[in-house]
């Protein structure tokens, strides 16, 4: 049975040009093996950066490697397997000329990782966790690390806060010259306190200050830290004055859920161009870039992502009014953090005139941080991520 993970990643690399990258064939010029808390690490280095796709088969248990159009440049013959759960590993080459890699597992059910090694070049990781460990889902990050023993505290879940904009980008600005980015880290930090108030929670602000970070460099830092989960807090303007209340938006792998949806996609992602900053709005002239980014963002992730913004966005309905009664998707840059489940938050809008006297009410404010943190929290007690103490907390309930 084809049991595909959907873990697709594409290492850094976006800069370079998209004839080089577009033509190009990438070389595995190195596999090595390590050992460590339970857990087996392949790394691939790589000659640059390549799509990969990793799924699993049954009868018998294999794990596959795709990456495209990329060629083998070392031996696989001299890997030492021994006191792995792989007991051999071949390559070859598929009928539309990528190459695979297979590893021979020795028992079913075990699952793999395949991401990006975050800053050390073209690199790639596959990380294979023993049944006696914890094993993260495809959504959450391995940690390679054992089960606590009774008595020790387990980990606090890592909630990683954006406040959009910033610096030399003010965001949406008001009829009276309100700024969104000062509104965005206001709520920002006044979420992070929320979660850091709370145990078995650790909150990490992207900025604490007025600085411009470009859009990537945020979702980056989600994967640097192997968040649980991202979330960026903005305050947009609307083409029509009239247009008030909270939305929640998810990434999207195809097209936008709604025209308004679109625009704020486009909008938020030309955030970049304003800094100078690496763009990562797509161009109809660049379909490399455009697959690439697309390839990164995970249908497991996303659905994840789904859910958990449900949450969120019933929580916010509490308190204030819903611009939409369900979450929106579209394709915002910032949010193509693979893996991590990601939201993106409007709390208002800053061209209406009675959202944007809200969003300026420092009680106001602080009620929105309370709702987003009890929607994250209510999605996260349904479904604790392993390792957690909100896991170890959601078993001691039900014993």
């Amino acid at each position: 049975m084809d049991r595909r993970s959907l873990l697709k990643f594409v290492l850094a690399g976006l800069a370079l040009p998209t004839s080089i990258a577009a033509n190009a064939s990438q070389a595995v010029r190195r596999v090595s093996i390590s050992r460590a808390g339970g857990a087996t690490r392949f790394l691939l280095d790589l000659s640059g950066p390549v799509i990969a796709n990793s799924f699993n088969l049954e009868s018998p248990p294999r794990l596959v490697i795709d990456l495209q159009q990329a060629v083998l440049e070392t031996p696989l013959t001299g890997l030492v397997l021994d006191g792995t759960p792989v007991h051999a590993i071949r390559s070859g080459k598929t009928s539309t000329g990528d190459l695979r890699i297979v590893l021979d597992l020795a028992q079913s059910g075990i699952r793999g990782e395949l991401r990006p090694t975050w800053g050390s070049g073209n690199r790639l990781e596959l990380i294979l966790a023993d049944r006696s460990f914890a094993v993260a889902t495809s959504n959450t990050q391995i940690r390679g690390l054992e089960e606590s023993p009774k008595g020790k505290t387990n980990r606090d879940l890592l909630v990683v806060i954006d406040a959009g904009h910033g610096g030399k980008d003010p965001g949406a600005v008001g009829a009276k010259g309100q700024q969104e980015k000062i509104v965005a880290l206001q709520i920002a930090t006044l979420l992070a306190k929320r979660v850091n108030g709370q145990k078995g929670y650790k909150a990490r602000l992207v900025r604490s200050s007025d600085i411009f970070i470009p859009l990537r460099k945020r979702a980056e830092l989600a994967q640097r830290l192997n968040a649980d989960l991202f979330v960026s807090i903005h305050a947009d303007a609307a083409p029509r004055l009239t247009a008030s209340g909270a939305s929640v938006f998810a990434l999207s792998q195809g097209g936008a859920s709604s025209s308004m949806a679109r625009w704020m996609a486009e909008r938020e992602n030309g955030a970049d161009s304003v800094g100078g900053g690496l763009a990562l709005k797509l161009r109809e002239d660049d379909p490399m870039v455009a697959r690439v980014l697309l390839d990164m963002s995970m249908s497991s992730t996303i659905s994840t992502s789904l859910d958990l913004g449900h949450q969120v966005l019933s929580r916010l309905g509490e308190i204030s009014r819903l611009h939409q009664s369900k979450v929106e998707q579209a394709g915002f840059a910032v949010l193509k953090s693979a893996a991590i489940p990601s939201i993106l938050v409007e709390t208002g809008f800053i061209s209406n005139v009675g959202d944007c006297r809200r969003l300026h009410d420092a009680p106001h404010q602080r009620k929105v941080a309370d709702a987003i943190f009890a929607g994250v929290d209510s999605y996260f007690r349904l479904q604790p991520p392993p390792g957690s103490l909100i896991a170890a907390q959601a078993r001691a309930g039900n014993a």
